[in-house]
């Protein structure tokens, strides 16, 4: 018996020390955009899924495997944590205090299943992805099941398919790489990020990236149909599901029953891109600003008065509009 206790405390040092080498972070990591996390807490709503561009080695594997800018998801769960269990809202409270009412449940590497607040992820490349017309009955059967995998491992139950991310990504085949990332157990209390969400709205009937055929136009409806139907004349369309294990982060990005959802400087009514001043033009701005035409002397009717002309009107609309220009970061 101490033989095989002893071959399990080894494979587990191994695929710890895979883990920690997997999840390490990278010293390249580059954020594109400031994210405002206050305004994004005013937009999420439950059942939005956050796609996140991690900055780990597994993180950089998986966007090369998938071809995408995405390689890590979470489901947003909101304060549904503290209308349960009132031992439990309690606890989510000391842990995360406001930030409670904010969450994520996410798989994460070498964590398993885990609840998050939305800050977290404050300093990284994020997309929103919003279901839509998914009804609030279905909205709260997608979140009981994630919520119902809290304190699962994450899979990496095979040492071999930790192994693979230490070899150069290159030479996987193209036809091969999303399959690479179906890997491990395939027990139902391990899970990987993606699929774990997939499953979730596979359960509820909703497609994120389903093949789809089309009946041909001649046997698409018998003839009655264009008398009853609601939405007029429509090809017969027959969804296949996918299997949820097989979805990625980037189908989610991809999918056409996900809204995209801005939060930073689009969602802003005031954005205005006349406003932006561009790095190494600050001198020429505050010429113009400070002397009519950059020479001294009002404009005079020439495009260079013109120019003059529109960037004053718009520094002197409002202070609020004066403000953040200064603070812009494109």
């Amino acid at each position: 018996m101490k033989h095989p206790r002893r071959r399990s405390q080894l494979r587990q040092r191994v695929v710890s020390s895979c883990v920690g080498l997997l999840t390490k972070p990278l010293g390249n990591y580059v954020q594109r955009v400031p994210n405002d996390i206050e305004k994004l807490k005013k937009i999420l709503q439950k059942g939005d899924v956050l796609l996140v561009e991690g900055d780990q080695r597994v993180s950089q594997v998986i966007r090369y495997l998938t071809q995408s800018s995405w390689s890590h998801s979470a489901l947003f769960i909101g304060d549904e944590l503290l209308r349960g269990d009132p031992r439990l809202a309690s606890e989510i409270t000391q842990r995360f205090g406001s930030e409670a009412r904010h969450l994520l449940v996410e798989a994460v590497v070498g964590e398993g299943v885990v609840v998050s607040p939305i800050a977290k992820y404050r300093s990284f490349n994020i997309r929103l992805c919003r279901p839509r017309s998914l009804n609030r009955g279905d909205v709260e059967k997608v979140i009981a099941h994630a919520i119902a995998h809290l304190g699962d491992c994450y899979d990496v139950r095979h040492v071999l398919d930790l192994a693979r991310y230490f070899f150069p990504v290159s030479v996987v085949p193209r036809r091969w790489r999303k399959a690479a990332l179906h890997f491990g157990s395939g027990s139902e209390r391990e899970v990987i990020c993606s699929s774990m969400i997939a499953k979730a709205f596979h359960i509820v009937g909703y497609p994120i990236t389903p093949q789809v055929t089309f009946a041909p136009n001649g046997a698409a409806h018998p003839w009655w149909h264009r008398f009853v139907a609601r939405n007029g004349h429509r090809p017969l369309a027959r969804f296949h599901r996918q299997d949820p294990a097989l979805i990625t982060p980037r189908d989610f990005d991809l999918s056409p029953y996900f809204e995209i959802v801005k939060f930073n400087h689009l969602a802003d009514p005031r954005f205005d891109y006349r406003s932006i001043v561009w790095e190494g033009e600050e001198s020429v701005a505050r010429a113009v600003n400070g002397n009519g035409n950059g020479n001294g002397h009002p404009g005079n009717g020439s495009s260079n008065g013109k120019h003059v002309e529109r960037v004053e009107v718009r520094d002197h609309t409002s202070s609020e509009r004066a403000r953040p220009r200064q603070s812009r970061v494109v």
